[in-house]
């Protein structure tokens, strides 16, 4: 992380205190990563949950705490079945998934589509043609739903 980091001009520490305070105004738990690791299977297994009932939130939930809060490698495919068995899934229907790539092409078209929208980081946030990228504060969040015509309710 640190040589990822350097290459792009910002200081790891100062970064992951910045995101710490962030998530700790939120109440969301973060941890302290060293590697950054490839996403693209755990997306493909996010999508494969998106199409359970009810299982979309719970998988990417797991996937989030297992990356930003315990800092582990989400690329490895044993891993990632771990996660997924854990989080109350088939581990051999999640297996099957990643050995035939069978959401790959759904993945392929969310990066696609991205890419269209100017997309240069995760989180973003979009509504009524504006967006606001990396992690936000709740208020930055509620003045972008706001510029793009929200009521606030009562």
């Amino acid at each position: 992380m640190a040589e990822h980091y350097k290459s792009r001009g910002i200081d790891p520490e100062e970064a992951y205190q910045r995101m710490k305070g962030l998530m700790d105004a939120e109440g969301l738990p973060y941890g302290k990563r060293t590697h950054s690791y490839n996403s693209r299977l755990a997306q493909e297994l996010g999508k494969w949950a998106d199409t359970l009932p009810g299982g979309g939130d719970k998988l990417h939930d797991a996937f989030y705490r297992a990356y930003f809060v315990d800092a582990k490698n989400i690329g490895d495919p044993d891993i990632l079945i771990e996660i997924v068995e854990a989080a109350g899934f088939d581990g051999a229907a999640a297996r099957e998934v990643i050995e035939t790539r069978r959401f790959k092409d759904a993945v392929d078209a969310d990066w696609q589509k991205s890419a269209q929208y100017g997309v240069t980081g995760v989180p973003t946030f979009v509504a009524g043609q504006r967006g606001v990228v990396g992690a936000q504060p709740y208020e930055m969040l509620e003045r972008l739903v706001t510029m793009a015509g929200a009521a606030k309710k009562d």
